[in-house]
């Protein structure tokens, strides 16, 4: 593997961007600064303009593989992820079979070390089969490399269950990842209850549904404590709450994902199944409250929240169509538009999708520090390109951002020193 020295670029430092240089040997970093030498034979990269981050660091999406093979695979992915600079994945255990032993979890390490560009890294099943009904084998999963536990899409009903699993997961030094969302509230619903749904006539889901799920795990957490993490978080009021948790000092996170900070309920205008998502997309006032709780630190972490559909799942009527969208390629390039916007700044954006997540998952990446391993991005952040479905990488392409012109495009992704895109 050939030496690599990174020149005229800006290094994403945690106290910002730093005009500088970066040397990779071996696989790893070993020095960055200004004026390094250049050693015999190492290749010399010159990106004037642009920034060069961690690899990004994806806290939580859906594969498809194994069991849906025909939406996405971890090589199709590992694709997507590439070109949208991400060299890390924690990956939701909502698979079919569905993540709830240990050789599946080994499965999914092996098979992100297959890849070479990509570490995937495992969520086990909360509950067995994600089905809500009896807890997985908690000491095991995390034995066999799960970093937490999670039903995916599906949110904990059951307050005796989720009281349990808390209680079990924290014995382990582990946590809870819910999607929060009552259940019965949301049964049937297919966009967010309000004017919107009732003038296209579908069925509602109240956003407070999202609020009373968090309020009731935040107390739970506070019952056992246990560790919660709130994924997708799409509303003011559970931003509120999570605020309120973390400042008592509870052990509570969560995340956001792109179309919940840059989409409102309008995108689904002319009933667009590929803006049909699960939490649904919120009314304005929720897409600027989580531009805020993102900006003041309530939301540790943006993700992909990568949900691979076929097109047969979306061309169906609305209220029938599969939730989700797909969100590898363009997790960083819809962020920087909120950077664009003056909404947040560069510093908290590469933060929120490189040492943030990483931090959370608990693993060496996310920085650029010596002697860390080379996974890397090099991006132009006013290099502009247009999202095309059908001519995205990896197989989904299920995409709510399909036509939309974006400043923000990878330049090259390394994974351990070796170049993966680019």
């Amino acid at each position: 593997m050939a030496d690599t020295l990174f020149r005229k670029v800006s290094l994403s430092m945690p106290e910002g961007l730093v005009a500088g240089e970066l040397l990779v040997q071996d696989g790893k970093i070993v020095d960055f600064g200004a004026g390094l030498g250049v050693p015999e034979g190492a290749a010399i990269i010159e990106a004037e303009g642009a920034i060069l981050a961690p690899g990004l660091v994806d806290i939580r999406a859906s594969l498809g593989e194994p069991g849906y093979e025909y939406r996405e695979t971890f090589a199709s992915a590992a694709r997507a992820a590439a070109a949208g600079g991400i060299t890390s994945i924690a990956v939701l255990p909502d698979s079919n079979p569905a993540i709830d032993n240990p050789a599946l979890v080994r499965l999914i390490t092996s098979r992100g070390e297959e890849t070479g560009s990509v570490s995937l890294i495992p969520y086990a099943a909360a509950t067995r089969g994600c089905q809500g009904e009896e807890l997985a084998e908690y000491g095991l999963l995390k034995r066999a490399g799960a970093v937490g536990f999670s039903d995916g899409t599906k949110a904990i009903g059951s307050a005796r269950l989720m009281r349990r699993a808390l209680s079990y997961a924290s014995g382990f030094g582990m946590r809870i990842v819910q999607h929060p969302e009552d259940t019965e509230l949301s049964a049937g619903g297919a966009a967010t209850e309000g004017a919107r749904a009732t003038l296209m006539g579908l069925p509602g889901i109240p956003a407070a549904a999202e609020a009373i799920m968090v309020a009731r795990d935040i107390r739970l957490a506070e019952l056992t404590g246990g560790a919660v993490h709130f994924a997708h978080v799409s509303t003011g009021e559970a931003c509120t709450l999570i605020r309120r948790a973390k400042d008592r000092g509870l052990k509570v996170t969560c995340d956001t994902a792109p179309p919940y900070f840059d989409l409102n309920e309008t995108a689904i205008g002319d009933f667009r199944t590929y803006a049909k998502f699960s939490p649904p997309l919120r009314v304005e006032a929720d897409r600027l409250a989580i531009l805020a709780a993102l900006a003041d630190g309530t939301i540790d972490a943006i993700a992909s929240d990568h949900q691979p559909r076929d097109a047969d799942d979306k061309r169906l009527p609305f209220a029938e169509a599969a939730p989700g969208g797909a969100g590898l390629a363009t997790l960083l390039a819809v962020t920087l538009a909120q950077v664009h916007a003056g909404a947040l700044t560069m510093a908290q954006v590469l933060a929120l999708l490189t040492a943030g997540p990483a931090a959370f998952l608990g693993i060496e990446a996310g920085r650029l520090a010596k002697g860390a391993p080379a996974d890397l991005c090099l991006f132009d952040p006013h290099r502009a390109w247009l999202v095309e479905a059908g001519k995205l990488p990896g197989k989904a392409q299920n995409t709510p951002f399909d036509g939309r012109p974006l400043e923000g495009k990878v330049i090259g992704t390394w994974k351990t020193g070796r170049r993966f895109f680019g």
